[in-house]
């Protein structure tokens, strides 16, 4: 078990984007977050106090959690002398970058010294099976993107609050770090061998009540040249019986990749229903989550009146209107 509460390390993070795993604890668990690490030139702000280690130590902080999720997923030297230092105050530490804490020499023998536990959740600790295909009972409902960081994790996680506030049976299924930090349980996806990756999200949604809903954390995006991989593994594991569309209009580029355009809407549903259909030829897409936060109120409403019309199906943001169509326009 991981030791709350938190204190977030956003390291010397580029960008907001960049610290989404403090944001997502922060958005979601925000009892366990006393406070925020930052180094200098760090662009991310969550909002929360800014701390040094000993100040965290003495608000109760147990565990120092990277927040970070940066490209290829990798402990910056620049981090490690901080890392250490907290190690030796008596702070656990967690990560979920693919570069483990335990693979850092001078962190693993800190670590073994003082008693303290290193967390890496991106290590997978089941042996995944080789996916099936063999239709599940229960219902699963996936967000796919038109970009990566883009929503997907905000908009399953706000339908779920809002189903169980409704009284329906569902379940928030993590796929990602930071999900698994937020829920304490999930299946680290880009982290399993790629043959494995369908068969571990078959194992993550087994067979469930007729009535009761997955709502499966979505990863990447099929149209994204680096990790469309995962996304595929998504929907063939997942076997969704209803999908919905992510987006963020301001995005010029997809994340990372400043040489390639996001797709258009009308792309990704249809490129999604087409890949979703090979493992449920029912499937739908019922609905569209948009992360308006760069758009004033007056544009984002009018984004989204465009974007319902020109669709056809119920157009939200999860943080400006609410999930309520979303989980109304469910089969």
């Amino acid at each position: 078990m991981i030791e709350t509460p938190y204190l977030l390390f956003l390291g010397d993070a580029p960008d907001p984007l960049a610290a989404k795993v403090a944001q997502g604890i922060r958005d979601w668990r925000p009892e366990a977050a006393v406070g925020q690490y930052r180094m200098a030139g760090c662009q991310a702000d969550m909002g929360l106090p800014d701390m040094t280690l000993s100040e965290a130590a003495a608000a109760g902080a147990r565990t120092l959690v990277v927040g970070v999720a940066n490209r290829g997923g990798v402990i910056s030297p620049a981090w490690i002398t901080v890392l250490g230092e907290a190690l030796e105050r008596g702070f656990d530490l967690a990560s979920g970058l693919h570069n483990l804490l335990r693979d850092e020499p001078e962190l693993l023998a800190i670590a073994m010294a003082k008693g303290r536990k290193l967390h890496d959740v991106r290590v997978p600790e089941v042996r995944y099976p080789i996916a099936n295909g063999v239709k599940r009972a229960g219902k699963r409902c996936l967000a796919v993107g038109t970009d990566c960081s883009i929503g997907k994790m905000y908009t399953a996680l706000a339908m779920d609050r809002e189903m169980r506030a409704r009284g329906m049976k569902s379940t928030f299924r993590a796929t990602g770090q930071t999900g698994i930090l937020i829920t304490g349980d999930g299946v680290p996806l880009d982290a399993v061998v790629a043959d494995f990756m369908a068969g571990a999200i078959e194992y993550l949604t087994p067979d469930n009540e007729a009535d009761h809903w997955d709502l499966i954390e979505g990863q990447g995006s099929l149209f994204h040249a680096s990790y469309s991989g995962v996304t595929l593994a998504l929907i063939h594991g997942g076997q969704p019986d209803a999908l919905i569309l992510c987006h963020e209009p301001t995005r010029t580029h997809m994340r990372g990749l400043p040489d390639y355009k996001l797709p258009s809407l009308e792309a990704l549903r249809d490129l999604a229903l087409t890949m979703a259909r090979i493992v449920n030829p029912a499937v739908v897409v019922t609905g569209i989550s948009v992360n308006t936060s760069a758009l004033s109120a007056a544009a984002a409403l009018a984004y989204l009146a465009e974007t319902e019309a020109r669709m056809g199906l119920p157009a939200v943001d999860p943080f400006r209107t609410g999930v309520g169509r979303l989980v109304d326009a469910l089969p």
